[in-house]
């Protein structure tokens, strides 16, 4: 098992899926999206698992403007800029990926 949880440090979330991992003992690498942000290939191998729609944080104040641009591509450009508006956390384990805490799901990777 290879995880890696990209979040935000201040996501309660985040926090919740590095505990979950912790408490199972389950090694895992933690990417600060604020500073290190996702790269293009990282965002794709996420997107083979979760819809575009799902990876949009909804609090952020440019989200709605997000929702306006046409075609997928330039939204992906756009997270790719601003990293801050994916939700967050974002889990992967090789090919598969969670957004938000879903213990549920991590629970199968095991």
């Amino acid at each position: 098992m290879n995880i890696q949880i990209f979040g935000k440090p201040k996501c309660f979330d985040t926090k919740k899926a590095e505990r979950y991992f912790k408490e199972r003992r389950v090694k895992y690498q933690y990417i600060d999206l604020k500073k290190y942000g996702i790269s293009k290939g990282e965002l794709t191998s996420v997107l083979r698992s979760v819809k575009l729609e799902d990876l949009i944080d909804e609090k952020h104040p440019d989200a709605p403007l997000l929702r306006y641009l046409a075609h997928n591509e330039a939204k992906i450009e756009k997270l790719l800029e601003d990293p801050t508006l994916l939700k967050t956390p974002i889990v992967r384990n090789g090919k598969q990926a969670t957004v938000g805490n879903q213990p549920e799901v991590w629970k199968g990777w095991e």
